[in-house]
């Protein structure tokens, strides 16, 4: 049985597409071990109390510096023997020790399509902002392996909508969120669970499905 932390910053919407995945069936032998939040009180861990999944809060500003905050993540998700580390609209950076303790084993859903409009700084509506500022006529989210530079890890798995000519940041957003993130980012856990993905270099190659 896989053993996934989900880390959040937010209302949990990928968190929640990750719970009905996992309950209807579609990602087998895996199941939510602990969600921890940056931040006290947000939606996603009154999701995860729902469905009586143990939450947390471990906030960045309560240490003083990323490598604490490292550790008492570490801590936290050592505690509930997490497996796979999901970031789920999780927003504090996470440092050198975080990422050499749980190398290969660390997920992140992106709302855009790496390499365009990604790297520090691009988070929320950010990337849909700057995607409707160059005029791009395709957009969409990318799962990826997570490394210490923001978004910049081997690409699991992505995919594309088309911008419409009245699209917002928010409906753009909306729309990548319900079409693209909430579809992917449950697949690449579902994946990694069935031990299909293998990090070649740069790339992420994807086993056929066992017999």
């Amino acid at each position: 049985m896989l053993k996934v932390g989900v880390l959040v910053s937010g209302g949990g919407t990928n968190l929640q597409a990750i719970i009905d995945k996992i309950e209807s069936g579609y990602i087998k032998n895996c199941s939510i071990a602990a969600v921890v939040s940056s931040k006290p009180g947000t939606y996603a861990m009154v999701r995860a109390e729902r469905r009586g999944i143990p939450a947390e809060c471990v906030e960045r500003k309560s240490f003083a510096s990323i490598d604490e905050f490292d550790q008492a993540l570490i801590d936290c998700l050592e505690k509930y023997e997490v497996d796979l580390v999901v970031l789920a609209g999780f927003l504090s950076i996470l440092g050198q020790r975080f990422n050499q303790k749980y190398a290969g084993r660390v997920i992140n859903v992106h709302p855009a399509l790496i390499p365009s409009f990604s790297g520090k700084g691009y988070y929320g509506l950010i990337p849909h902002q700057k995607a409707l500022e160059y005029g791009v006529k395709l957009t969409g989210a990318t799962v990826h392996f997570v490394e210490l530079e923001a978004d910049a890890g081997p690409i699991i798995l992505q995919k594309a909508v088309c911008i419409k000519e009245d699209d917002t940041p928010e409906t753009l957003q909306k729309r990548v969120m319900e079409e693209v993130e909430w579809d992917i980012l449950p697949e690449a856990i579902k994946l990694f669970a069935e031990d299909r993905l293998r990090i070649e270099g740069r790339k992420v190659r994807i086993l056929p499905e066992k017999d």
